[in-house]
């Protein structure tokens, strides 16, 4: 049990941490603006596709969970 409970708090310190960083507008420079982004403008109507930010947030996840399960 002592393993859980430092797991979420790990999770918790991470997650205050990006909120933290978003919150700051310090991630808006690049975040949702890579080139692989997809974003159609017409009129009134706006259709925004962050297709390479998804691919490298799901990249940078996989990487840390692996690497924690490798700790073990």
């Amino acid at each position: 049990m002592q393993d859980l409970g430092k797991l979420l708090v790990a999770v918790g310190l991470a997650i205050a941490a990006v909120g933290a960083f978003a919150w700051s507008g310090l991630g808006r420079s690049w975040f949702g603006r890579l080139p692989g982004d997809i974003h159609f403008r017409r009129g009134g109507t706006e259709v925004y596709f962050p297709v390479a930010t998804c691919i490298l947030v799901s990249i940078v996840l996989s990487l840390a969970l692996w690497l924690l399960r490798a700790r073990r």
